[in-house]
């Protein structure tokens, strides 16, 4: 739905994706940028990371949207979208925005909600900066800003799309590599550009959906070609509540240990006495 027209279409109710095309992304930022302008968020510095030609490194507080340069073995003549080698890359991270979400199902406050367009939103008005959210996201999407005390994330634009229109960096992208779209359409069209990618010879291309782990899949896919640890991306992503069970058995296995530990020492101190 990316492209000239800033209007989707979409009603309120209906759920929304991204897909983030990794083989169509030029590295111009152009969508960090977007994201920036829109939300008001400041700038990251131009500090040298020593990573690739990248210097906001990673998503944060103020990083909603970041283009990682995902570097291979580079041989001349060869660029990111040849059958032959996989050289250079870039791909537009952002909130994964999952069908069960580790930061809302930790939250002690309310501040992360779920939007009537199926995303994750952070109301920064009622953080209180426990920081449980930024420990219990399996993706690491979530910062707390120190100088402010509060954590921050992508909102989605749940404010651009309430009016009819398509997310910051979507609008901005110039090659289409991030969509927007309906969910179950975006699904599709996902599964179409993987077989006309596999046609072409990339036989790495995969899209990445984590519908298979306690996360249930996630609201911005993705199309990478290798391994989802190239681009950061967990290849099992869990949201930590799914240990819980275990962890009270463990607890209670304790106390219960505890205790017969101090009634058998009662007991043994007893036929002493």
């Amino acid at each position: 739905m990316s492209g000239a027209t800033d209007h989707t279409g979409i009603q309120p109710g209906e759920v929304t994706s991204f897909l983030t095309d990794s083989t169509l992304c030029i590295g111009c930022k152009a969508c960090e940028v977007a994201c920036k302008e829109w939300n008001g968020i400041s700038a990251d510095g131009y500090d040298f990371t020593g990573w690739s030609y990248d210097n906001t490194a990673a998503l944060g507080h103020s990083t909603w949207r970041h283009v990682k340069f995902v570097e291979g073995e580079i041989t001349p003549g060869i660029g990111g979208n040849s059958a032959q080698q996989l050289s250079w890359e870039f791909s537009s991270d952002v909130c994964k925005h999952c069908e069960v979400a580790g930061c809302l199902e930790a939250c002690p406050t309310g501040s992360l909600v779920r939007t009537e367009f199926g995303s994750v939103f952070l109301q920064p008005d009622i953080c209180n900066g426990c920081s449980y959210c930024v420990i219990s996201c399996p993706f690491g999407v979530v910062q707390k800003n120190e100088d402010d005390g509060r954590a921050f994330k992508c909102t989605f634009c749940t404010d651009r799309q309430k009016a009819g229109m398509m997310p910051a960096c979507a609008k901005a992208c110039p090659t289409e590599s991030i969509k927007f779209g309906r969910l179950d359409e975006l699904k599709v069209e996902a599964q179409v550009r993987l077989a006309t990618l596999q046609s072409r010879g990339m036989t790495d291309a995969q899209i990445y959906d984590p519908t298979h782990t306690s996360v249930k899949g996630i609201h911005s896919m993705f199309i990478i070609r290798g391994e989802p640890e190239t681009y950061n991306l967990p290849p099992r992503p869990e949201v930590p509540t799914i240990y819980l069970k275990d962890a009270w058995k463990s607890a209670a296995f304790e106390a219960v240990a505890m205790v017969g530990a101090v009634v058998a020492s009662f007991f043994f101190l007893g036929r002493k006495g």
